[in-house]
């Protein structure tokens, strides 16, 4: 099946909230995979299936103390907790510290997400630049996205590292009330380098909701509203 990873260059975009937007609204079977070295949050942002609180030591971490002696892709669901609405979680680590102890564990855990049966992978990657070891994921991908903002900084940023790495899309995280005309702007900055530069509304609001309360208000959010036309582009 299909692993999409999600990762930004500069600065904190969202990449963590569109990874889990997209999983919420994924239209196959899919795993949400924190795979970001220098540490996430999931294990403390979104509440287990039983409104309880995910195990952090359980996912990247536990995964890692037993594929020393090789990973296969049926292993990974033994290291994955359920969250709230039924999404499939693998969490990552916690802190860039209990990364560095992983630096092997990259292009073997790619290889084994991208080979997942019956499930598509979206792996958060968190910023590039800081853990080189983390293109060895990246390598095994189907398709790759940068995200980021619409602020100068951002799009020169993104453009240098369109210009030295592979990339399939460009999201644009975006002000609702000119949404259009920034992901335009990006989109001519960036030219042809990618196949797509889509969009994703910066719904604070949203974001919010995504912790924890999946009902009928959250699927009424731009941010999921957006998120599905997203998944249609990359779909």
């Amino acid at each position: 099946m299909a692993l999409i990873v999600l990762a930004a260059d500069k600065g904190a975009p969202g990449v963590t909230t569109a990874a889990t937007a997209l999983a919420a609204v994924w239209p196959r079977p899919v795993l949400l995979a924190e795979c970001d070295p220098a540490g996430g949050d999931l294990a403390y942002r979104l509440p287990a299936a039983d409104g309880g609180v995910l195990n952090p030591a359980r996912g990247l971490l536990s995964l890692g103390a037993v594929a020393r002696r090789g990973l296969e892709p049926a292993q990974i669901h033994e290291h994955t907790q359920k969250i709230i609405g039924g999404l499939d979680v693998l969490a990552g680590v916690t802190h860039g510290e209990q990364a560095a102890g992983l630096t092997w564990l990259w292009e073997p855990l790619g290889r084994s997400l991208a080979a997942i049966p019956n499930a598509d992978v979206i792996a958060d990657c968190g910023r590039l630049g800081t853990y080189p070891q983390i293109a060895d994921l990246i390598a095994q991908a189907t398709t790759t996205v940068l995200l980021t903002r619409p602020s100068l900084e951002h799009v020169a940023h993104l453009r240098e590292r369109l210009s030295v790495s592979k990339a399939d899309g460009v999201v644009v995280i975006a002000d609702p009330r000119s949404y259009r005309g920034q992901i335009d702007e990006v989109r001519r900055i960036v030219g042809p380098s990618v196949r797509f530069v889509h969009g994703l509304a910066h719904d604070p609001k949203g974001a919010e909701l995504l912790r924890g309360s999946w009902g009928g208000r959250l699927d009424r959010t731009l941010l999921i509203r957006t998120a599905r036309d997203l998944v249609r582009r990359i779909t």
